[in-house]
């Protein structure tokens, strides 16, 4: 009787431990399985291609023309400012925006998005504030000595302000951590520099 118990209970257990086979491969979450889904190798932390959204693109392809005109700005006052106060705190302005606009194109392109053209950073871009329009640098072109520096330091405090404006949006709605670390550098950065810049307007 003993040997007929345990011949009868064996097949049992064999069909109980594949159901239960079956069930946990059944409860597993379908994104588990799924390529291209949140656990997958495209987007696990440090890859360029992960955790982005639309916010992050708009950051990156706004922020680029935006430096390019700083930098333009920047690069007038080397000969024209008529203080040295004004011509280093134009050479850090470029110093600081000259390796974001390299960072900011590689992650556009590591997305497979378009990089803004070069000479967008010399015209008004429609809802980007801060940037200067095609006359406001003609103008700051045209100037020299004392008016040169009055007038970039009034028109870089506007384009910081505008900077600002934008980082602070990607701090907020971003979601790549490489770029809210930068809109986090770009506010606290220009907030102080925009201080620095009212201050020597006051002299």
């Amino acid at each position: 009787m003993k040997r007929v118990f345990a011949l009868a209970v064996v097949p049992v257990l064999a069909v109980a431990l594949t159901a239960c086979g079956d069930d946990d491969s059944g409860s597993m979450p379908e994104h588990s399985m799924r390529p291209g889904s949140s656990s997958s190798a495209g987007t696990q932390p440090g890859t360029q291609q992960a955790a982005h959204n639309e916010q992050d693109v708009m950051f990156a392809q706004m922020m680029i023309p935006h430096h390019r005109q700083a930098i333009e700005m920047a690069d007038l006052a080397a000969s024209r400012a008529s203080s040295p106060e004004v011509g280093r705190l134009a050479a850090a302005i470029k110093k600081a925006q000259d390796p974001e606009i390299t960072r900011l194109t590689g992650w556009l392109t590591s997305w497979g998005v378009a990089v803004p053209s070069s000479g967008m950073g010399s015209m008004h871009h429609g809802g980007m504030d801060g940037m200067m329009s095609a006359k406001e640098m003609k103008d700051l072109e045209a100037a020299k000595g004392r008016a040169f520096d009055t007038a970039f330091l009034e028109m870089m405090i506007k384009h910081h302000q505008g900077a600002v404006e934008m980082a602070k949006a990607e701090q907020a709605s971003g979601r790549f951590p490489a770029a809210k670390r930068m809109a986090g550098d770009i506010v606290s950065s220009q907030s102080a520099e925009i201080e620095k810049m009212r201050s020597l307007l006051k002299r």
